[in-house]
């Protein structure tokens, strides 16, 4: 579900982004009312404006829902995750180190391999 939520949010951004850069800012109107032919558009002699604009306003708002769910879901994960009871990370280094003695680090002795040394001529 979590899935499905997340790729109608990326679509929904995705049409957003292309709605906003489809409609025409406020000053293009005063130029189109001289004249632009905006009685034989497709969308009337308005022109596309309240349809973007309702469009858009759709897009937002599923934009927000799909925000929402997508943070309900991250809540629900964190909080069931921390219900497992994760060591806190101070108990782990207490536990794992005892005072005043440092790690010993052990390296097995290097034996000369044939291809190390190089020959004499």
């Amino acid at each position: 579900m979590e899935t499905l939520i997340l790729i109608a949010h990326v679509l929904l951004a995705i049409v957003l982004i292309a709605l906003v850069l489809l409609q025409q800012g406020k000053g293009a109107e005063a130029g189109a009312s001289f004249g632009g032919g905006a009685s034989q558009t497709m969308f009337g002699s308005q022109g596309s404006g309240s349809f973007l604009s309702r469009v858009t306003a759709v897009a937002a708002t599923g934009i927000f829902l799909t925000s929402f769910a997508l943070a309900v879901y991250a809540k629900q994960r964190a909080t069931s995750i921390s219900d497992q009871g994760i060591p806190v990370p101070a108990v782990v280094e207490q536990q794992s180190a005892e005072p005043g003695e440092a790690p010993a680090l052990q390296q097995a002795p290097k034996t000369a391999v044939d291809g190390d040394v190089p020959k004499a001529d």
